[in-house]
């Protein structure tokens, strides 16, 4: 099941290649729709049938280089099935929202449906040379959508940037595999077999060099200070789908591989450094909080939210290994806010995205400064937006308040002093997007081209509304009702901590 999960929209990108040319775009951008939804269906099935306990569901393995210890072997627990989901989501979100893109739409929606398999494997693997291979491939196929699809100028110049810095963190984080490869008996690969055999359970200096190798390959990845600067340009720069994607579910690449393989697979060194761990995430949570304040640019602003909040992941999971030999339920509630914090960012950055490139289609620009007085011209915009900015900032009612009160909550008897610093991010958070909303909808009516005579402004067409509208809903969802989402992650996160615990 979960082969055809991850490689359904890889099939359906071959099938898609061999049909003519001369096939019209929406109806190839409505087979990308359908296999979305039929890949979406296949996630949700896999999570009702999810069994109970921690153990890993729906396991599948095959020898592939048995020689060098690596198979091909993929499984699902309650750390990554929400992933999944949350993947599925965000690209049927950009599959309905491509409906009015016009440049190169088949190469467009190949790359997409590539990445997609990419993205869905990564979450899926169980062996570190097979989440290698999707993690770098993930990065091949964003460079050509930011290069390809993004705006003209410096688009390719951001697309390289990209590329040379996430890929230098690959190469880091596959020498940290092979380190972790050399110190287990037998030799392997696979990430079940390490966290069961701990081969550096007794920490020291090769163990410390592994966490660092994998740590800063998985901090560009996510990114936290000082690895961040590739974002904004990447972002700036790229289509809104694409920057969907790239804050959505590639970032989540970085903060997942350190549950799924920095944690388990080196507790000691994890229960060592955790501290650094925290103080770059309450960094990253107040850097990324004050420099989005001072954008004038919307893309730029929400790039710079990214890194506050994944600063947020960071802190859980640090805190986690503060307080590995103390409280269960504060390790339990600061890991599963991290968690919850990866959906979360997920839903409302991918449709914070998407607002931003409706708006640039609406004007050629983000700059916040050519825009104002939109709301009564565009209500439903207005309001999604606003929808949108209260989320992210953590408002009750929303996901991101779960998210972050668990992660508060349980990080708290850890470290006080830096998660009490970490608090003020949100209200830096707050008070950038009050600011975003009343400069772009307040106001008298202001356009890019003719500030005395404004152009005539649409409001959120069908296809932008059916795309963006049901990820707010989601995090609405999660945010009112978050059992069904807890009672997975939960219980994965408390066997996740009492490996780290030892």
């Amino acid at each position: 099941m979960l082969s055809l999960i991850v490689f359904l929209p890889a099939l359906a990108a071959l099938v898609l290649l061999a049909l003519p040319a001369r096939l019209p775009d929406r109806a190839v951008v409505g087979a990308w729709i359908a296999v979305a939804l039929a890949d979406l269906a296949l996630v949700v099935a896999a999570w009702l049938r999810m069994p109970t306990g921690t153990a890993f569901a729906f396991e599948e393995q095959l020898p592939w280089i048995p020689s060098a210890g690596i198979s091909y072997h993929l499984g699902v627990d309650g750390l990554s099935l929400p992933l999944l989901a949350m993947t599925d989501v965000l690209f049927l979100a950009c599959a309905v929202f491509a409906l009015r893109e016009t440049r190169r739409v088949r190469s467009y929606v190949l790359l997409f449906l590539a990445l997609q398999t990419v993205c869905l494997g990564l979450f899926a693997a169980l062996d570190l040379i097979l989440f290698f291979l999707f993690f770098d491939l993930s990065i091949v196929f964003m460079y050509f959508v930011i290069a390809g699809w993004g705006h003209a100028g410096r688009a390719r110049a951001a697309a390289l940037k990209f590329f040379l810095y996430t890929f230098l963190g690959s190469l880091a984080l596959l020498l940290g595999f092979i380190l972790l490869f050399l110190a287990a008996r037998p030799h392997t690969f696979d990430i079940v077999e390490l966290a069961v055999a701990n081969p550096l359970a007794a920490g020291g200096p090769y163990a410390g060099l592994t966490l660092l190798a994998i740590g800063v390959g998985l901090a560009i990845k996510t990114p936290t200070v000082p690895f961040h600067t590739w974002l904004p340009p990447a972002h700036t720069e790229a289509p809104a789908t694409g920057s969907a994607i790239l804050a959505g579910v590639l970032l989540k690449m970085g903060t997942y591989g350190l549950v799924r393989i920095a944690m388990p697979l080196l507790p000691a060194s994890w229960r060592q450094y955790a501290l650094v761990v925290l103080l770059v995430g309450v960094v990253s949570v107040v850097y990324g909080a004050l420099v989005a304040l001072a954008q004038s640019n919307l893309k730029r602003m929400i790039a710079y939210t990214s890194i506050n909040h994944m600063g947020y992941v960071l802190v859980g999971v640090g805190a986690a290994g503060l307080v590995a030999a103390g409280d269960a339920q504060a390790r339990t509630l600061a890991t599963t806010g991290a968690l919850v914090q990866m959906v979360s960012h997920g839903l409302i950055t991918g449709a914070l995205f998407l607002l931003a490139g409706v708006l640039y289609d609406r004007g050629r620009t983000y700059e916040l400064g050519d825009w104002s007085g939109l709301a009564a011209r565009t209500p439903r915009f207005a309001a999604l937006f606003a929808i949108a900015a209260f989320a992210s900032l953590g408002l009750p009612g929303f996901s991101g308040f779960i998210a972050e009160f668990q992660i508060f909550t349980g990080s708290l008897p850890a470290a006080p002093v830096p998660v009490a610093i970490a608090v003020t991010g949100i209200l830096v958070t707050a008070a950038l997007f009050l600011v975003a909303l009343q400069r772009i909808f307040l106001g008298p009516l202001r356009t890019p081209d003719a500030p005395g005579t404004p152009r005539p402004l649409v409001d959120l067409r069908p296809s932008e509304l059916v795309a963006i509208a049901p990820l707010l809903a989601l995090a609405t969802l999660v945010g009112i009702a978050p059992r069904f989402l807890l009672d997975l992650v939960e219980p994965a996160a408390a066997a996740l901590n009492s490996l780290v615990a030892g």
